[in-house]
């Protein structure tokens, strides 16, 4: 069921707000970012994502194929978004990070079913044979 959720980074200064449907599946990806971020997010097309507040906080990361706009609140460092443009996966989207949202119940968390995809060899939509760990 589609629900609009609020998030937010560490300290407070980017907020934002997110319809998603969590039991339409979550995100982990073996990619060198998203492995070290251990990141768990849900992919959203750009109109379901409205940023509230922060954009003069917000700081951008990018690498590799730069498709992805990695996005950092300055103050605190917390990654709660990030955006792109990846064709093979739809085309431009916003990857929310279901731990930032900040009014998700622990039991819609753990409900959420979890997607994995092969960023690592650029084949995000192909899942890896090791994702213990992610």
């Amino acid at each position: 069921m589609m629900k609009t959720y609020q998030g937010s980074c560490h300290c407070g200064a980017v907020k934002f707000e997110a319809d998603i449907d969590l039991a339409a599946g979550t995100g982990k990806c073996n990619c060198s970012i998203c492995t070290k971020r251990r990141n768990w997010g849900a992919l959203l097309k750009p109109d379901q994502f409205r940023l509230l507040s922060g954009e003069e906080v917000l700081r951008e990361y990018r690498f590799g194929t730069m498709q992805g706009s990695h996005r950092f609140c300055g103050n605190c460092g917390c990654a709660p978004f990030s955006e792109g443009n990846v064709p093979e996966i739809g085309g431009a989207f916003v990857s929310v990070q279901v731990m930032s949202l900040d009014d998700a119940s622990h039991e819609e968390l753990a409900a959420a079913p979890v997607n994995y995809g092969d960023g690592r060899n650029n084949s995000w939509w192909t899942e890896p044979k090791e994702k213990a760990i992610l």
